[in-house]
């Protein structure tokens, strides 16, 4: 089942979100490679693709896991929530309607 992991970053984490982008996306793609991850990506913390010193106020991501249990072991072992860039991680089961 697909889940949604909706997530808030700390105040003035972008230089932590950036130092550990790496790991994150390894994560994320390896999720990607094995056809579980339909979308992810950052909220701009202005009305811009790329908000620069702005930064991010969090995330999305939307993947396929075999419970919300795992779904919540998967998303609450992400580097950025060790290195304190996320405040908050929520999951829940998400229902993808369209496009078919």
């Amino acid at each position: 089942m697909w889940y949604a992991i909706v997530t808030e970053d700390t105040p003035s984490s972008l230089e932590k979100r950036l130092a550990n982008r790496p790991s994150h996306l390894a994560r994320l793609t390896a999720l990607h490679a094995v056809g579980r991850l339909l979308l992810a990506g950052p909220f701009p913390a202005i009305d811009n693709i790329d908000p620069g010193p702005a930064g991010f106020t969090g995330s999305l991501i939307v993947a396929d896991f075999n419970s919300l249990a795992e779904a919540e072991t998967w998303a609450n072992a992400d580097p950025f929530v060790s290195a304190g860039v996320y405040a908050s991680v929520s999951v829940k089961p998400f229902r993808k309607t369209l496009p078919a």
